[in-house]
């Protein structure tokens, strides 16, 4: 039976949140995120002195008659965001632990629902080999989104990823709006050339490990085959019998903590945000709580 975490209630539940990204972005007009510079809106910002061919109609006329000099009127600037949302549809992610892709599926319509919501425009790009695919094309609005996730229970996890391939041969725009890659970042692949990648394109950050609780703390003992869910060959050398002992977990799990702590800091020194989150967990509470933690939702 297929877990899927979508639903109406789900999407609800996230109409008093937004998406809030650094300021420093650039973007199209007509969205809702405020920017550094001065434009158009009708708020009202800040005074400064008038310049040499600057318009004239925006001279406020009452400090005229108090100063004996020019002031104009700066209002807000306010634009529309492109979010990406890569998506890593190998083996690894679907096997043997389904709940572990609906999971995934179910951050990234979230992401993808605050994004439309807020008025920005939304791409997913399916990852698998060293490629991804854009199945969706341009997201703008809320009808196009809905008609996107309710495709995303037929959408296959098999095979490879190789993360950084795939993002370096993908079309990234410059600086207007998130990247996110939701992955368990379980991969031979070098996916920091991709957070370097979108960060050289000037994009803000956020990668989503989704683990399944036996990625976390595989209970195994005695004598077990190890199945490298990726390998289509039994006789790949990533298949192995082994006699797993205390030692082995203790082991694994010191590797897996050394691991989670490499990304972390590989993702602050490059200005990105990571979170981490288990799929046995409720997701409204993960989505909430790491991403509360990030400043990337409000």
């Amino acid at each position: 039976m297929k877990v899927s975490y979508i639903n109406d209630d789900f999407f609800s539940r996230l109409e008093t949140c937004a998406l809030n990204l650094r300021t420093d972005l650039t973007g199209f007009f007509g969205g809702k995120h405020l920017v550094k510079t001065y434009g158009q809106t009708v708020e009202f910002a800040d005074y400064r002195e008038y310049m040499l061919g600057d318009d004239i109609r925006r001279i406020d006329w009452n400090l005229f008659s108090r100063f004996e000099k020019f002031f104009l009127k700066l209002f807000t600037d306010e634009r529309q965001m492109h979010t990406q949302i890569y998506i890593d549809c190998s083996a690894s992610m679907g096997k043997p632990n389904a709940k572990k892709a609906a999971y995934a599926l179910g951050f990234a319509a979230a992401l993808g629902f605050l994004s439309v919501h807020n008025m920005d425009k939304l791409s997913y790009r399916l990852i698998r080999g060293g490629s991804c695919t854009d199945p969706f094309g341009l997201i703008v609005g809320k009808t196009p989104f809905f008609r996107a996730v309710s495709e995303f229970e037929s959408i296959p996890f098999e095979e490879e990823a190789d993360l950084g391939e795939a993002i370096l041969s993908s079309e990234v725009s410059n600086g207007n709006g998130l990247s996110v890659i939701v992955s368990d970042f379980f991969t031979e692949s070098d996916w920091k050339k991709a957070v370097d990648f979108l960060c050289y394109k000037k994009r803000q950050v956020l990668l989503v490990q989704v683990l399944a609780p036996e990625d976390r703390d595989p209970s195994y003992s005695g004598r077990v085959n190890l199945i490298d869910s990726e390998s289509a060959d039994a006789l790949d050398e990533r298949n192995m019998k082994i006699n797993a002992t205390r030692g082995m977990q203790l082991a694994y799990a010191e590797a897996l903590k050394d691991y989670l702590a490499d990304m972390r800091s590989f993702c602050t020194s490059r200005g990105a945000e990571f979170v981490s989150v288990t799929c046995d967990k409720p997701i409204e509470k993960e989505l909430f709580g790491e991403l509360l933690k990030t400043g990337i939702l409000e």
